[in-house]
Parts: structure tokens; sequence; C-alpha cells
């Protein structure tokens, strides 16, 4: 960062956590989460401020560079508050929490980057909020004006706080006691009803649930898969709930949010169509939908499903594995300070890389041309994000092509470019590697593997099983035999949560198959 030259590092500089790092020189005297930061609130009697978010955040980023790094706000900072940075995908316990209390105390949803104020002897938060931006924009104040307001109030407002707090701790504690008869029985009705509710949110059009921003939501696609395989086996198949994730997982493929040169999945759509993505590639998101993309191809035997699942594997061996075998957590959204600047392409570079005859395909395909040849308008801030527009098969027709001579120039097209795009500046990756992450992305390689039959999508995924168990799994005498998080650079810390130990077993039982 720029900052580096001007300011002693702080004690964000010791963390394993790229994110973290990346506020290691920051003049805001960050801590992490701990005891020590804990401690200095309770005694100078100081609210604590919390911001949570993550590696690849683009917004986390563009409130790093607007007020984290700025010393004015800076200073505003460390004179009112204790102020503390989670990475959320390490401590995804606190940023439930915080998340769930910022709706509480909003009533709207959260997100990243996460602004919480907390309270010091019990961190009870009493202020919520995302970003907020150094200057007065978006209808917002500027942020340090919020700061100097929120701190105002913690010291003449004690009895307002002490009420708001206390009923913000009555619903937290409601909401964490488990609920359920465990002597009920089980029936298939909790089943059913997920499948109905999946069909009232069903987007006809362009396949997803709900509007945009639209999230791929695999778990929904799997149930709908699920549940369309057991009315099958039953003799009365839905064949709608089969329509619905078959539509859903094509437009997501042929759509923006996939990358369509490199293979893998963007993290969400800003549209309805699929069209622009929040350009950062999430490894949590990968994995389901590697597992779900082969397995949609085993029951419907579309050559789509199968490309995306080889070419998402494919991506993943390439740029998402370490060379030790753990995987990577995710490729930011930025490079060159720009979000998507790295996927996204002009006309012009297009048509000069590319064989006239390959452009005339690749541009009626990709929706650089219209039909009849001429241009057509770009669809991000003047550029292009590569998103289907025409089947191959109409393509051919327009240009008096065979099928396979269509293929065979988009293929080339996509090769070309592909080279050029490997020489551009590439986006931050996140190299910290999650056990709960790499459960996941080693059950999707092992069922891609599986029904690919890729041996080396399976050999992929046993190495990040080596990893784990090599290096985030207490096996030293004197250990006691648990799961550790997180690791990088070969330092691993933190126990483990539900989570690790739950998509860690899902991927082991996958593997053995």
């Amino acid at each position: 960062m720029s900052n580096t030259e001007q300011h002693q590092p702080n004690r964000l500089i010791h963390e394993t956590s790229p994110y973290l790092q990346q506020h290691a020189y920051n003049p805001v005297d960050w801590y992490p989460w701990g005891e020590e930061a804990l401690q200095r609130a309770r005694q100078e009697d100081k609210p604590i401020l919390l911001s949570i978010g993550y590696s690849a955040c683009h917004w986390c980023h563009v409130m790093a560079h607007e007020s984290f790094e700025d010393p004015d706000t800076a200073q505003v900072m460390n004179e009112l508050f204790v102020n503390i940075k989670v990475d959320r995908e390490e401590r995804p316990d606190l940023d439930k929490i915080y998340q769930f209390s910022h709706q509480l105390l909003t009533q709207r949803g959260g997100g990243w980057p996460l602004t919480m104020i907390l309270m010091p002897q019990d961190q009870t938060p009493f202020f919520a909020g995302t970003y907020f931006p150094n200057q007065a924009r978006h209808g917002m104040p500027p942020f340090t004006d919020i700061l100097r307001r929120v701190a105002a109030y913690y010291q003449q407002r004690p009895d307002d706080l002490d009420k708001q707090n206390a009923s913000l701790r009555d619903i937290l504690e409601q909401v964490s006691q488990p609920e359920g008869d465990a002597q009920a029985s089980l029936d298939p009705s909790p089943l059913d009803q997920s499948r109905h509710q999946l069909a009232q949110s069903y987007d006809g059009l362009y396949g997803g649930f709900g509007d945009a921003p639209k999230f791929p939501h695999p778990t929904n696609i799997e149930r709908l898969l699920r549940h369309w395989h057991a009315t099958a086996a039953a003799g009365s198949a839905d064949l709608k709930a089969l329509d619905m994730a078959r539509t859903t997982l094509a437009c997501m493929a042929q759509g923006g949010i996939y990358d369509q040169l490199g293979g893998g999945f963007c993290r969400y759509s800003v549209d309805q169509e699929w069209m622009i993505p929040h350009f950062e590639k999430m490894l949590y998101d990968n994995g389901p939908l590697l597992s779900l993309y082969a397995q949609a191809w085993q029951a419907t035997g579309e050559p789509l499903f199968q490309r995306i699942a080889a070419e998402t594997g494919e991506w993943v061996m390439r740029e998402m594995q370490a060379p030790e075998g753990g995987y990577y957590s995710s490729l930011d959204a930025d490079s060159e300070g720009e979000e998507g600047k790295f996927y996204v392409w002009s006309a012009e570079e297009v048509k000069d890389a590319l064989a006239p005859d390959e452009y005339q395909v690749f541009g009626r395909v990709y929706r650089l041309l219209k039909k009849d040849g001429t241009p057509a308008h770009a669809n991000f801030e003047g550029r292009w994000n590569l998103h289907t527009d025409q089947p191959l098969g109409e393509v051919a027709k327009q240009l008096s092509l065979s099928e396979t001579q269509a293929q065979e120039l988009l293929n080339s097209a996509r090769q070309t470019l592909f080279r050029l795009r490997e020489q551009r500046v590439r986006p931050g990756r996140d190299e910290k590697i999650l056990t709960a992450w790499n459960g996941l992305m080693i059950k999707g390689m092992a069922v891609a593997g599986r029904v690919l039959q890729r041996e080396d999508f399976i050999d992929s995924a046993s190495r990040a099983l080596d990893f784990i168990r090599q290096t985030l799994w207490y096996t030293e005498a004197g250990r006691d035999g648990r799961l550790l998080v997180t690791c990088r650079d070969g330092k691993a810390h933190l126990i483990a949560y539900l989570d690790d130990y739950a998509f860690l077993l899902d991927g082991i039982l996958e593997l053995l198959q």
C-alpha cells in the first residue's frame, strides 16, 4: 500500500490473514480480535470500533483507501475508539453474531465491510453500518462526522444505551436457544415446503431465485436436483424441479458471472440476467458449483454442464491450488485499482487479437456483434464482460458454417484471448488456506473427478486433504487431535468451528467413494 513508507506497522503485521496484513501499515492503531484489545477498551472506557471484511471484497478496499489510509481519519479513530480488524473468513463466528446484530439495529441486511461500534464492557453493539464514505456522499455524512457523533452519544447517553443493549441481548439470547422436539418424528414435509418456496421465488426468464443482485445459491439448486431424483425414483418425477435447476445452471454458465475464458464463477451478479458480476471469485462458491455441474451433466447429459465442470476444475488446479496441496481462498475483484479490469475487453482488443473469421463467430456468440455483424453496445463501463448472447448453432447458420467449423473457430478464439489475458496484471489472491472451504472444494473435485472420469481432479482433492492432515490437523505428540481453521506460510491457528468439521467430513466421504 502507498502508506507503507509513512507509517510503522501496527499489530496486524503479525497476523497470517492477507486481509489483516493489508491494513498493517494503516495509520489506524488496529488490533486483531483478542484480549489485549478488549482489555484496553475496558481500562480506558473507550467504545470498540470493529471492522469486518475480507481480502476479495471491493468495497472493503474502497473504504480502506478512503478512510483507513487517511491520517486525519485515523487520528479520529485512534482518539475516540479502540480499533479492531477481523477477517470474516477466519472468524465466521464473530461475523455471524455482528451481521445479525446489524440486521436488528438497522432493520436491513448487512454486508462487508461491516462497521460496528461495541460497548467496551461486554462487546454489545450499539451502532451498526457497512461502508461509509470519507466525504458526504450517497446521502451519508463523512465517516469522521459519524464517528464523532457516536462517541459523543456513548459519553452523554449511557442510560439510553443500557436500555437498547439490554433489549438487543434479550433478542440474541432468544435466537441462540435451540428449538425443536427431540421426540418428534421426521417426515418429508419440510423438503416439500422448500420445493414450494423455491418455486415462488424462481425467475422463470433468467433462472435463479429472487431479484438482482442474484447469487448462485448452489444449495437451492442441489435441493431441486435431489427433489427431482427422489420423486423420479418414486415413480412421479417432478420435472418442474429439474427444469428450475437446469435453467438456472444454464443461464449462469452462459452469463457473465461465469469466466467465459478461464473458468470459475464470480460471487454474484449485479443484474437479473447474470451479465455483470461482482468480479471476486470465492472458493466456497466454486466448490459446490463444481459438484452441481458435474451432477447436472450426469442427470441430463447436456454437454454445456460437462464443459463448465471441466473448465472450473481446471481453473481450480491452475490458479487456486498451492504447491503444497491446499486450496487458496479467493481472487480479488480488482486489479490495478479497477474492478473487473483483468476480465473485461474492448471490441478493438478482441478484433485485433483474432483472425476475421474467428472474430465474426466470437463476437456474435459473446454479444460484441449483433446478428447482422454490426457492433453492439458495450455492457460494462464502455467495455465488454463476456456474456453468451446467441447459441453457436444460430451463429453458424448466419455465417454459412457447419457447427463443427464454428466450434473450432470459437475454441481457437477463446484460447487466443485467454493467452493474451494471462499477460495482464492479475487480481490479488488471498493465499490463506481455510479448512472449511477446502472441504467444500475437496468434495467438488472428488465428485467431478468421479463423474467426469478425471483422475487429475481426484489427485488434486487428495493432495488438498493430505495438506490439511499434515498442517491443520493436530497429530504431534502432546496435541489433542483437534482441527484448526486457517493456515498461511506454514503457520496454522484458531481452533476449528463446526463448519470446518462438517465440510471436511463431507469432502472426505466423497473422496472415499
